[in-house]
């Protein structure tokens, strides 16, 4: 069995690195957002369900008001990069369970993206909201924005006194 798993993960990596080595800028970019991606899932199952009504002050979103932006940023861009958009509905919930799976489905349409481009086809145009964007840089705007919201989420879960994922082990 833990051959048989071994034979399965390096097949996997000749895959990717192939695919990185044809695509190059897909490729580059889909590492960086899958940084992101995974910090964005972990902190979300680390924070406590009776902590996603937090919010450091009045003024601001809430931990799960932030979740719920993320995934409905995601879900919006990249459905549109696909040619198939769908209309968010994170906003709409509010709980953990609810929200987490919310995310976690935005990021399954972000990886189809990625997986739907080629470096041949990143530059096709497509609109986002009054402006027109290629589909390489509606998804590297994603990867932007994700990394941006991951640190204001970064600090609540500091005051809470949660180290996020990105800061694990250091």
């Amino acid at each position: 069995m833990n051959r048989y798993i071994v034979i399965m993960l390096a097949a996997a990596c000749a895959v990717g690195s192939a695919r990185a080595q044809t695509n190059p800028l897909i490729g580059e970019a889909k590492q960086a957002y899958n940084a992101i991606k995974n910090n964005l899932a972990r902190m979300a199952d680390k924070m406590p369900e009776e902590h996603y009504g937090f919010k450091p002050v009045a003024e601001i979103r809430t931990f799960g008001q932030l979740v719920a932006h993320v995934a409905d940023s995601q879900t919006r861009a990249c459905t549109a990069v696909k040619g198939e958009p769908k209309q968010p509905t994170a906003a709409s919930k509010t709980s953990k369970a609810d929200l987490v799976a919310a995310l976690k489905e935005s990021i399954a349409d972000c990886d189809a993206a990625f997986e739907s481009l080629t470096d041949a086809t990143a530059a096709e145009m497509i609109t986002m909201g009054p402006r027109q964007r290629s589909k390489l840089g509606t998804l590297i705007g994603t990867t932007g924005h994700d990394n941006e919201e991951y640190g204001y989420m970064a600090v609540y879960l500091r005051l809470k006194g949660i180290v996020p994922p990105s800061s694990e082990g250091r």
